[in-house]
């Protein structure tokens, strides 16, 4: 039996939102002047009011579903620091900081590390190349951690250690798909024993990964590569609602059928430099 089949045969369940804290960045010096990932091409012109106000929108949305919304300083020269997924991965007040592959985005680590220390948290420097929830989703008691394109492997033993959970690897192979949260999308984080309670690529990993997944995640939801190609599976979910982009109508029909409240918003702009809805937001775990 397919999974689409699985998928067709389940009654929507009754879910819970519950309320979770984020970390933004305003993009107010977002633009693509280098390109280090597929999505960006420096010759195409962005406009940084229009990528402000969709962010506000992501913003609005987020504090409309009753979450808290904190906010980092941008910095002047950093273009990509409003993807503020990437700036460290954060459980029980623990702040990993990030360490990033490209010297392009390397003074963000220190930015966003000096940012947790001053506001209370346990800020650990890393030891390995890492980008921080990017490539590190929380799903129940467990830590799937990507790797291929950003994130050492060393970085998964590093977070296992210092947090204490079981980590799995996975490994990207798509360059579309370089951060873990672009091919997955955690649906219900606080369920550990819910093998539906996440959705993905599967043309963005290797064989040894899909097979990890499709053990784990039985139910999972499997996204179209259409709906992948405008970072549909770079989302964020509080149980019940879940924020996706606008565009990706396929895993927002998915969504409705296994009992998720699915919320398009419209990131098009800061898209141009291979970002969606989770890349904006850090979920900070106190």
């Amino acid at each position: 039996m397919t999974n689409t089949e699985t998928a067709a045969q389940m009654a929507p369940a009754t879910r819970t939102p519950s309320p979770r804290t984020y970390l933004m960045c305003r993009p107010e010096h977002f633009t693509v002047s280098y390109k280090i990932n597929p999505w960006m091409e420096p010759t195409k012109p962005t406009n940084t009011a229009r990528a402000l106000a969709q962010w506000q929108t992501l913003y609005d949305t987020y504090i409309g579903l009753g979450h808290t919304v904190e906010l980092v300083d941008p910095v002047a020269g950093l273009p990509d620091m409003v993807y503020s997924a990437n700036g460290g991965f954060v459980i029980d007040n623990i702040a990993y900081g990030a360490s990033f592959t490209f010297p392009e985005r390397q003074a963000e680590g220190p930015a966003y590390m000096d940012w947790f220390g001053a506001h209370g948290f346990d800020v650990r420097v890393p030891e390995n190349v890492n980008e921080g929830e990017g490539d590190f989703l929380l799903v129940g008691d467990t830590i799937l951690a990507g790797t291929g394109f950003r994130s050492e492997s060393r970085s998964h033993s590093e977070v296992a250690a210092l947090f204490g959970r079981d980590v799995v690897t996975l490994t990207l192979t798509n360059p579309n798909f370089y951060h873990l949260d672009t091919a997955i999308a955690v649906l219900d984080p606080l369920t550990g024993d819910d093998t539906a309670n996440i959705a993905y690529l599967p043309s963005a990993f290797d064989a040894k990964s899909l097979a990890i997944l499709r053990d784990r995640y039985p139910d999972a939801i499997i996204v179209g590569e259409q709906d992948a190609s405008i970072l549909g599976l770079n989302s964020i979910s509080d149980g019940y609602n879940v924020v996706i982009a606008s565009r990706a109508t396929g895993f927002e029909r998915q969504l409705r059928e296994r009992g998720y409240n699915p919320i398009g918003v419209d990131l098009s702009e800061l898209l141009l430099g291979g970002g969606g809805v989770k890349c904006c937001t850090l979920e900070l775990r106190r």
